[in-house]
């Protein structure tokens, strides 16, 4: 049976076969969306379809909305052509539960499908007409953190942003560019308002998104190249505000065993792929049961009654306090953690790492001990319950097909949030000193023993990609296992960068005990293993 509108006119055989499929007509919903869109999405990933397409799908199944989601990709193209248009913009979520469940649902809630590229003009017209519309209330995001960077490592302005900058909103190239040309359109008919909503896992992620706007306001202003008041309507949060959100759901690469079952239920062409960017996909989506979104209540243009099915609204200091939870405390620290050891001691399974009792108390150390301490309860979600979920079904779930290797990706742009705040929250504490710290060094150590690209087995392995893994490894390229001369000297400039770690780890008085666990994690093979040993 194909996953296309034609394959879902046999409702009964879909049933039958374990599936839980749209409930309402949709070829209205549909029809409905574009004419009215009210929600487009720029991010054409895992996450988007296993937690938003799929929680809007539930309030559509409940006859609480009447129109879907538009979506578009600003990376990986062909993921629209693969993917979304191959299968009439159908997709598959397999739930993986913790009991051992499995939940297989075909989501249809996505209305349409597009690329966000000057250079396909049928699509940038059509995303040029959806910003015009009245009705659109809000354009989120799923880029990743990076995706909001205009400068490199270096600082230097990447080159597509300086050529938009110089050129102006009429044919953009760079990601942000697009969208600041988008939201160009939509002033132009009329100054119209709108939410800029980023749901990107990252701290104060509307903010990044707001500045990286604002660049090509500013610029395109002051070089004459957009009508006067663009600035000022970008800034107006009357007019396009910038909520920031958290978010939390595990949606790792789509697994072949999972295409292989669904293969295996009758549905064809399910094994995953490799595309041109070297990233993987599929028709279909895995992912773990829980998923929380909490998002900062602020629509110029109103929105649609989206609560429930894990979504949350609140006020932006309860989303940030949401948010320090999860990235700073209760979650990202703990994962990356496990993916910094994970790979140097070998395990390619989060779960098969949850068996091993160093790891097992290395991160709960890290969130029970040292982060819930610092951690400010935001009310709507409980701190300690979070945790406890996290540690004890979420991580552990054998189903959830997640790797290390995936995890520790572009590693120095997520320490700062992951780590750097609960430092700065000792140093700034009356009653919690930095000084009894000793979980999370060690783990800013073992990012640098990891960067040596040698396992605790004296096993070279791949380094996962990073933007500043080239910089890093200039540092770090002189050191060997049991090699360790003038090493101090050597990751001085590493330990010193507020950027990487979010506070100057020697002003912070850590960098003495980070340079000596990782002395001891570089004196030969087994050195990892014998460091988390001695762990109280």
């Amino acid at each position: 049976m194909r996953l296309d509108q034609q394959g879902l006119l046999n409702r009964s055989w879909w049933k039958e076969a374990g599936y839980d499929i749209p409930e309402y007509d949709r070829k209205q919903m549909k029809e409905r969306t574009k004419e009215n869109p009210y929600w487009i999405h720029f991010g054409a990933g895992n996450i988007f379809r296993a937690f938003l397409a799929h929680a809007v799908q539930k309030l559509l199944n409940k006859g609480l909305l009447d129109r879907g989601l538009i979506v578009a990709a600003g990376y990986n193209y062909e993921m629209i052509d693969r993917v979304y248009h191959t299968h009439d913009d159908y997709t598959i979520l397999v739930t993986l539960k913790a009991d051992g469940s499995i939940e297989k649902t075909v989501i249809g809630s996505i209305a349409e499908s597009l690329t966000l590229d000057t250079d396909n003009g049928m699509d940038f017209r059509r995303l040029k007409s959806i910003f015009e519309k009245d009705s659109l209330q809000m354009a989120s995001f799923t880029i990743t953190e990076k995706g909001y960077c205009l400068c490199n490592e270096k600082g230097e302005r990447n080159p597509d942003v300086a050529d938009d900058f110089r050129s102006g909103p009429g044919k953009p190239n760079s990601y942000i560019g697009k969208i600041a040309s988008l939201l160009y359109t939509r002033f132009q008919s009329g100054e119209k308002p709108i939410a800029l909503v980023s749901m990107d896992n990252c701290s104060r992620n509307g903010e990044k998104l707001q500045q990286a706007v604002n660049e090509y306001a500013v610029e395109w202003t002051k070089r004459g190249l957009a009508a006067p008041g663009f600035l000022e309507y970008i800034n107006n949060p009357a007019r396009v505000s910038f909520p920031w959100t958290m978010i939390d759901k595990i949606t790792p690469r789509p697994d072949v065993s999972i295409g292989r079952l669904l293969e295996k239920d009758g549905v064809e062409e399910m094994v995953p792929f490799a595309m041109s960017m070297h990233s993987y996909a599929a028709p279909f989506v895995n992912a773990e049961e829980s998923g929380y979104l909490v998002i900062e209540d602020c629509f110029p243009n109103g929105r649609a009654r989206l609560e429930g099915e894990g979504i949350y609204f609140a006020r932006r200091a309860t989303v940030e306090k949401s948010e320090r939870m999860k990235v700073c405390t209760c979650l990202n620290p703990l994962h990356t953690a496990l993916a910094i050891f994970g790979c140097l001691l070998g395990y390619d399974s989060i779960a098969q790492e949850m068996e091993d009792k160093e790891l097992q108390k290395l991160i709960t150390g890290i969130g029970y001990r040292e982060g819930l301490p610092a951690v400010d309860h935001p009310g709507i979600l409980n701190p300690e319950e979070f945790l406890d979920s996290v540690v004890n079904k979420r991580f552990p779930n054998p189903f959830m097909p997640d790797t290390p290797q995936r995890i520790v990706t572009d590693t120095s742009q997520k320490l700062a949030a992951r780590f750097g705040k609960t430092i700065k929250a000792y140093i700034e504490s009356e009653t919690l000193d930095v000084k009894d710290l000793e979980k999370i060094p060690l783990v800013l150590a073992g990012w640098l023993r990891y960067l040596a690209g040698v396992d605790d087995y004296g096993q070279p392995f791949e380094l996962s990609p990073d933007p500043m893994l080239d910089t890093l490894r200039l540092y770090t390229s002189g050191l060997r296992l049991g090699k360790l001369k003038g090493a101090e000297e050597r990751l001085m400039p590493i330990l010193e960068n507020e950027k990487i770690f979010g506070v100057n780890l020697y002003q912070a008085g850590m960098a003495e005990k980070v340079i000596e666990y990782y002395k001891e994690m570089m004196v030969g093979p087994g050195a990892v293993r014998g460091v988390l040993k001695k762990m109280r």
